[in-house]
């Protein structure tokens, strides 16, 4: 059993929209057997798929490809399908379609076994990323130079305003310039919204907007996405069809708003959208996703809100983003909104999932994703962020065109990664879901 096998069956899934209950009925084997083909390398249940099926998987999926070769209006490479103004570059995620985030997905997959830590690649040797991050960022720019560093790039890194020229009064446009002389791509993080697409219009370089404002955070949607889909996998479910809720900040927790939009992509979803008053998500959004065919529900109800969601996608209070009048009603959010282990459990079903964009705040009584859930399973939070890395690795393959060098680039590593990265991890090798 190895990784390349793993990828394989998981894009079947995928293109196929199939859950692995309908994929094993579809290929005729028990979904047992199906399971142990899809887990971990180095799992003791981990078994080889027979040459047979993956013949007969390929057949399958060829006859799909040319059914939508004949219904798709796209063509070409991925890259060219999510231009941003002509560019290679991500600003929103109103750049991809669902077939091109399921292409991206794809890739995603491939580039797993990376950053496992089982493989290496050194395709982007000699390019370097500039990370700009004039907000404060632990996870996003420390996963964006990863995922560079994985494919064999490196990172120059400047944080806040203080360290940059831009303090001295130096224009988005100058910097934006004098930057694409020295690095092969940016990722830029602004306090102001609609400020990463200026710097993104100074150069030809790939530019990710790693968070503008208020606006977007595109690429932790996509991780987000990623994240579901892999997790809804191991459940028997796909994306159609699910119920979402969305806890917290609506109005300024930029993930929510680039998420909600990759979700209507898909078909007959629920969306709750639970915040406390003056939070609630902008009303173009709400209205752009009931337009798509999705049913909205709005309420300030925690317990009403979440029962028999799929999804509880939690979000902190955003107050460093608040209006000088909506600082002083800070204090009355607190402890309204906090997600904690007694709530989940009378609410939810063993099988929801439970997702953060993280950073959360962990203090007692906090307005936030209580620490009480850490040991639950449905907690998914950890497997979240490690997403990041693969899903940023797709990113940086497909803006830069060497998604299709990195297969035949693989090594093994020289080093022995653990097992499993954190000590709940382990649970998730097992074949029962």
């Amino acid at each position: 059993m190895n990784a390349d096998q793993q990828t394989f069956l998981r894009d079947a899934m995928r293109r196929l929209n199939l859950t692995r209950e309908a994929f094993s009925q579809r290929i005729g084997v028990t979904r047992r057997a199906l399971d142990t083909w899809l887990l971990p390398e180095g799992s003791s249940e981990a078994r080889g798929m027979p040459e047979i099926v993956q013949r007969f998987v390929s057949e399958i999926l060829q006859a799909a490809s040319a059914t939508e070769a004949t219904q798709s209006v796209h063509s070409g490479a991925l890259r060219d399908r999510i231009l941003f103004e002509g560019r290679p570059q991500l600003l929103s995620v109103d750049q991809f379609s669902r077939e091109s985030v399921e292409a991206l997905f794809r890739v995603a997959d491939i580039m797993q076994p990376i950053a496992r830590r089982q493989k290496v690649s050194r395709v982007l040797e000699g390019a370097v990323l500039g990370n700009l991050f004039f907000e404060a960022s632990t996870r996003t720019r420390v996963s964006f130079g990863a995922a560079f560093c994985r494919l064999g790039g490196s990172v120059c890194d400047t944080t806040g305003f203080t360290f940059s020229s831009m303090a001295k009064g130096e224009s988005i446009y100058d910097t934006s310039r004098v930057m694409s002389g020295y690095v092969d791509a940016l990722v830029v993080r602004h306090p102001e919204q609609g400020s990463v697409a200026e710097f993104a219009r100074a150069t030809n370089i790939p530019v990710i907007n790693g968070g503008d404002g208020a606006g977007e955070h595109p690429s932790q949607a996509l991780l987000d996405l990623y994240t579901i889909q892999r997790e809804f996998s191991r459940l028997g479910r796909i994306v159609d069809g699910a119920h979402v809720a969305f806890v917290g900040d609506l109005k300024y927790g930029r993930t929510v708003h680039s998420l909600v939009k990759l979700l209507s992509l898909y078909r007959g979803l629920k969306f709750t959208l639970i915040a406390p008053a003056g939070l609630e998500l902008p009303a173009h959004l709400a209205d752009r996703i009931s337009r798509n065919g999705h049913v909205v529900v709005q309420t300030a109800s925690l317990a009403e809100g979440l029962a028999g969601a799929d999804v509880v996608y939690a979000t902190r209070i955003q107050k460093e983003r608040f209006e000088p009048k909506e600082q002083e009603q800070f204090e009355g959010y607190t402890p309204d909104f906090q997600i904690h282990q007694a709530l989940i459990d009378a609410h939810c079903s063993p099988r929801t999932l439970v997702m953060h964009p993280l950073p959360r705040d962990s203090r007692p009584g906090a307005n936030d994703l209580s620490t009480d859930l850490n040991h639950d399973p449905r907690l998914a939070i950890f497997r979240q962020t490690d997403n990041g890395i693969p899903v940023r690795m797709a990113l940086f393959a497909v803006l830069l065109g060497v998604e299709d060098q990195v297969p035949r680039s693989m090594r093994d590593a020289g080093w022995r990664p653990p097992a499993a990265i954190g000590p709940d991890d382990a649970a998730f090798d097992a074949l029962e879901a």
